[in-house]
């Protein structure tokens, strides 16, 4: 599905982008409180620039209490190639992609702040032609992003959800109380835009009660059905959760451009075998030691199954072969007859393996015999 159509997304302001603005950052960020201890990743799946994202990692880390351990990852995607490069600088990783294409571990962040594209994806066939006002259309971006991202939430990890209060719908409602435990519901300070900001604990799915969506969808009916988010947070904090370290965690593009292969390649550069290119191979422009004796045929089975006959290799006679090593098995059937005191015979079939040594050469003497396969058995 296409995610993105500028004629259809609703938050296309600035050059097709719409950061969350700076007031609601700083009340979102006073109801979160980090883990005293351990990892804690964040991720952002729109994070345009990178600068929300930054800015309530800094404001979470102003808040850790004296004595506290944590560490922050701050990681995000974005479409926009101009946009994913700036917000390189900002946050940890960011892969330049479309959030199909990206492949992130389940159940691996802490915390999940997504203010996605808002209004109508466009479905694969009405992608495939030219844009028209009666164009079939898919779901809405905010229920994609939203289904989409959920799962890279550890179950106890804390949902920031920006959308416009209106985009409420029966199916988002529904899986917000399924899935989220300690919801609240409250209109941003920016009115221009109607937005509304969800936040929640992530539970294991469970059945929702008769009435659990009700404050959900007084805050879809109007803008009053939902109180404008507090200047200062007076209740129990959201603790985003530390996640248990992976050695190596699971967050690449399923496409990567030349740019982002550069960039990632100095980043690991120690790690690959570029550096210590001309160390590993020096060994090939030094002479091959003579054998101290000549081979056996059982030298010369092994140096074939090792693969180590091969080349290009002229004989006295002046012809030039090309030739690979190898080693087959060939059964042997051997069968006897016994015939005992009473007259009376038995026959033994014995089947044996055999490893046969052998090598394929090609011709390539230059001349009526060019390109005729050999083979030495």
């Amino acid at each position: 599905m296409a995610l993105i159509f500028s004629r259809l997304a609703r938050n296309f302001v600035k050059a097709g982008y719409f950061p969350t603005d700076e007031v609601t950052l700083e009340r979102i960020g006073q109801m979160l409180r980090l883990a005293p201890a351990g990892n804690v990743r964040m991720l952002d799946p729109c994070c345009g620039e990178g600068t929300a994202l930054a800015d309530i990692r800094q404001m979470l880390a102003d808040q850790r209490e004296e004595g506290a351990t944590t560490t922050t990852e701050a990681l995000g995607i974005e479409l926009d190639a101009e946009r994913a490069w700036h917000a390189k600088g900002l946050l940890d990783r960011v892969l330049h992609s479309d959030i199909h294409d990206a492949v992130v571990k389940p159940r691996s962040m802490g915390l999940l702040f997504l203010n996605p594209p808002y209004g109508y994806g466009v479905s694969d066939k009405a992608a495939q032609r030219e844009l028209h006002a009666d164009a079939e259309k898919a779901e809405r971006l905010e229920r994609t992003f939203l289904r989409k991202t959920v799962p890279y939430l550890a179950y106890g990890g804390v949902l920031v959800y920006i959308v416009p209060h209106y985009a409420l719908d029966e199916e988002i409602r529904s899986y917000l109380v399924r899935n989220f435990q300690n919801l609240r519901v409250f209109m941003a300070p920016e009115r221009q835009f109607k937005q509304c900001v969800i936040v929640g604990t992530r539970c294991k799915p469970a059945y929702a009660p008769k009435g659990a969506q009700q404050f959900l969808i007084d805050a879809q009916a109007s803008e009053e059905g939902a109180a404008i988010l507090p200047e200062s947070w007076e209740g129990a904090p959201y603790a985003v959760p530390a996640v248990q370290a992976d050695h190596e965690l699971d967050f690449h593009a399923v496409r990567i451009d030349e740019a982002q292969l550069r960039d990632e390649l100095a980043k690991y550069r120690h790690m690959t075998l570029w550096d210590g290119l001309q160390g590993h191979f020096a060994q090939s422009r030094g002479a091959c030691r003579p054998p101290l004796r000549d081979l056996t045929p059982w030298h010369l089975a092994l140096a074939l199954a090792a693969g180590q006959v091969v080349g290009k290799i002229q004989s006295a006679t002046g012809r030039t072969f090309l030739i690979k090593g190898d080693t087959f098995k060939r059964k042997e059937r051997q069968v006897s007859v016994d015939v005992d005191d009473k007259g009376n015979a038995s026959q033994t079939t014995v089947m044996l393996d055999r490893f046969v040594p052998v090598i394929n050469a090609i011709e390539l003497t230059p001349d009526h015999r060019l390109g005729q396969i050999v083979k030495i058995a």
